[in-house]
């Protein structure tokens, strides 16, 4: 660190610093004119306005499931409730199962650059538009019977309506379909069946199974972008009642409450459930014995189970004779929830140890931070889908070996999985957002959630996402591979860090360092609250976490949820300043004793031995007044000039120009340009330490470079910019001075180059 004595002058009051002339401050402009104009559907402050509107849809549906042809034959009733206050000429609706068609748009705008070097699973799946998958729709009708006009367009349909549905009124149409399922484990896909060529059975998890309403809003009218694969879904709340035909031995697990438990389940089975309301540790319903028998049976009976769920935005099921099934009870506010899983013996040992217990934690910590889980039932479900979630349902993948054990990643990746996808219910299935054209708000939240719920399970829990440190790499990749967060979900780079990763590293930035736990938390509970059960829009979170917070962070949106920008916060230099006290004793003594410590130049040194004789050795009469004075001592003329100086001081000032006090200027440099608060670790030479939090808007007036005035009374040996890596930064190498290096590690190895085979030696030796 550089030393600097500065001289106060009696003339200033105090010390004053002049920050740099200001520019290029976009970094810090309002993001009014990026958000939507407040109106009376949603307001300035976030929270949805006083002419707050949304749709209604309701289902009757009943479906079959053809066990032998892996198929299903639906028919629903729908009602749908105009609420808005717009006339409606024509209905839109999803079929999502139209992606299986061979000339859908998500296989004709595939891409691949070489096909060379692949393993058969991925040759397979070149082939997969190969499977003559999508929905044949038999019948779109009124309730009166008569025939409604429909027009296909590729996974959307638009049914045109007799005549204008009025603002108020609801409409009731009916809509027969059937379709072959799709092999998860070939086709990939969010949903279908697995097969178990052991004991020939079947895993079935359905999920974007029957035709579905568009959401129509006040933002976007009718969200009917297409689905193509990664942007999820959009829909309306309502209430559904569902009738599931299938093989009389096969199990159902599906959102909703189970309404004919006396049709379907066995005297034992409802014992065991009434049990297991009770309970806080896992009870089996299904054994791992009697799912093992069941495996083996083939009944030619069908069976009807009836499922009723309301309030939510989506309907899901599974069915196997396969499953385990187990429960237990999770108090949640004042309400009882039933926490279940469903899983084949292939995935024990780890799911009867994990599963059920994972939902729980789940509902229990996101209830906590978000609103009260308010469904009677969470369910996890193990089959082929990885991950994948619905309301009071979720499809979840991970198994163990074979011999029933499991590496530290299946286990962890497991629980991760559960948390994840179970706590899907709170966003977007509670808090609904429009998933087709913002993953982030809802996988980036959730992963947040996430995030504080594995903290949750035990310390040290393996986070992958959420801490700052594991989205560098990220951060610090090459921009032309870089989207913004506030990107549509189709056309997002880097998925998992763009939608997940980086949203959920935001959040837990903006709680710990920027705004605190305190205010963060208030903040976005209050906007769980304001938007449960509705359609939150990008701003609505945004302007709500200022509002409730009191805190400016238009900056923060603007660096990570509009930009690419990484963090790399510089230390560039630091320079030591200690006040002159004007007194020439102490002046003159500290010269003396920094002009002992300066060392001789090269040439100085050689000239010691070199010069012989000096001519005003020679001729002494050279010398005169000024090679004798020594401008080191102390005069009569200094003391009295000195006594004068601080007899003119007040107290205060006499106060600062005593010794010890340590003045340092940082001066920093924003070299990634994503704007951050600095946060200043100083390590003193007694060896203790004190931290420094500096708000972001210290790079308000100029976005590049500041410089910060630090004062102490104790000497600092070291300074270091963010020294828990709370930030992302992205170069810890600039962070410190004096620079210190970083430690790392290099392994040696022997060279283990394969030499090409001898065929000729491989013949002789039969070996060809």
């Amino acid at each position: 660190m550089k030393k600097i004595i500065f001289l106060l002058c009696i003339c200033l009051p105090g010390l004053t610093i002049f920050a740099q002339e200001s520019y290029n401050k976009s970094k810090f402009h309002q993001m009014d004119e990026l958000w939507p104009t407040p109106n009376t559907y949603r307001t300035g402050s976030g929270a949805p306005g006083h002419q707050y509107w949304q749709q209604k849809v309701d289902y009757e549906i009943s479906i079959e499931l053809n066990d032998e042809k892996q198929s299903v034959n639906g028919s629903e009733q729908i009602t749908y409730y105009n609420n808005s206050p717009d006339a409606l000429t024509y209905l839109w609706l999803q079929l999502d199962q139209n992606i299986f068609k061979p000339n859908s748009m998500t296989y004709l705008t595939e891409t691949r650059d070489k096909i060379d070097n692949l393993s058969f699973d991925a040759f397979n799946n070149l082939q997969r538009n190969r499977f003559q998958g999508g929905y044949q729709i038999t019948l779109v009708k009124e309730a009166s019977g008569a025939d409604l006009k429909y027009t296909i367009n590729n996974t959307m349909m638009r049914v045109d309506l007799p005549q204008p549905l009025k603002p108020g009124q609801s409409f009731v149409f009916r809509v027969d379909w059937n379709n072959l399922i799709n092999n998860s484990k070939t086709n990939g896909g969010r949903c279908g069946y697995e097969y178990f060529a052991e004991d020939k059975n079947y895993i079935y998890e359905m999920a974007q199974w029957f035709p579905r309403l568009c959401v129509y809003d006040d933002v976007n009218g009718w969200q009917n972008k297409q689905f193509l694969g990664s942007g999820e879904f959009a829909l309306e709340f309502g209430d559904y009642k569902v009738k599931i035909t299938l093989p009389a031995d096969m199990q159902v697990a599906a959102t909703g409450l189970l309404q004919n438990p006396g049709e379907v389940l066995s005297a034992a089975q409802r014992s065991r459930l009434d049990q297991a309301k009770k309970a806080d540790k896992p009870v089996f319903i299904i054994t791992p014995d009697e799912a093992k028998k069941n495996e083996s049976s083939r009944s030619a009976a069908k069976r009807t189970w009836i499922f009723h769920a309301e309030n939510v935005r989506d309907f899901a099921w599974a069915a196997s004779r396969k499953y385990i099934w187990d429960a237990m009870n999770v108090r949640v506010g004042n309400q009882d929830v039933m926490a279940m899983s469903f899983y084949p013996k292939e995935a024990n040992p780890l799911w009867a140890k994990y599963s059920t217990h994972a939902i729980a934690q789940t509902l229990i910590t996101y209830s906590r931070y978000t609103v009260n889980y308010p469904y009677p039932v969470a369910q996890s479900v193990n089959g082929p889908v990885g991950g994948m979630e619905y309301p009071m349902i979720s499809f979840n993948g991970a198994r163990p070996e074979k011999d029933g054990t499991y590496s530290q990643r299946t286990k962890y990746g497991l629980i991760t999985v559960i948390i994840h996808e179970v706590g899907h219910n709170f966003f977007p299935m509670i808090i609904n957002s429009d998933e087709r054209q913002w993953s982030w708000m809802d996988e980036g939240l959730n992963t947040f959630c996430q995030y504080l719920t594995e903290q949750e399970w035990e310390e040290n829990y393996p986070s992958t996402r959420g801490e700052p440190r594991n989205i560098v790499n990220y951060m610090a990749g090459d921009k032309a591979m870089l989207e913004p967060i506030m990107t549509n979900s189709e056309s997002i780079l880097q998925f998992g860090n763009n939608a997940y990763g980086k949203p959920a590293t935001a959040l837990n930035i903006l709680r710990e360092t920027v705004m605190g736990r305190e205010l963060f938390d208030y903040a976005f509970k209050q906007y769980a609250e304001r938007w449960a059960f509705k359609h939150p829009q990008p701003a609505d979170f945004f302007r709500t976490m200022e509002d409730a917070s009191g805190v400016d962070l238009d900056w923060f949106w603007r660096g990570w949820f509009y930009g690419t920008d990484p963090c790399d916060i510089a230390l560039t230099n630091v320079t030591l300043y200690t006040a002159d006290s004007g007194n020439p004793e102490i002046e003159k003594a500290r010269k003396r004793e920094a002009k002992s410590k300066e060392a001789l130049s090269l040439s100085e040194q050689r000239n010691k031995t070199s010069i012989k004789n000096y001519r005003v050795d020679t001729y002494p009469e050279l010398n005169d007044f000024y090679n004798e004075y020594d401008a080191s001592d102390v005069t009569a003329y200094d003391k009295e000039k000195y006594k004068s100086y601080y007899g003119q001081l007040s107290s205060a000032e006499k106060k600062i120009l005593e010794p010890g006090m340590n003045y340092y200027i940082l001066d920093l440099e924003n070299v990634g340009g994503l704007i951050m608060p600095v946060i200043v670790e100083m390590e003193f030479t007694d060896g203790q330490k004190e931290l420094m939090r500096i708000p972001a808007e210290i790079w308000r007036k100029n976005n590049v470079k500041v410089s910060k005035l630090i004062i102490t009374e104790k000497t600092v040996k070291q300074f270091t910019i963010d020294p828990f890596q709370e930030t992302a930064d992205i170069n810890l190498k600039n962070n410190s001075f004096p620079p210190k290096p970083l430690s790392s590690q290099f392994q040696l190895y022997k060279d283990q180059r394969q030499r090409e085979p001898n065929l000729m030696q491989l013949k002789k030796e039969g070996k060809l």
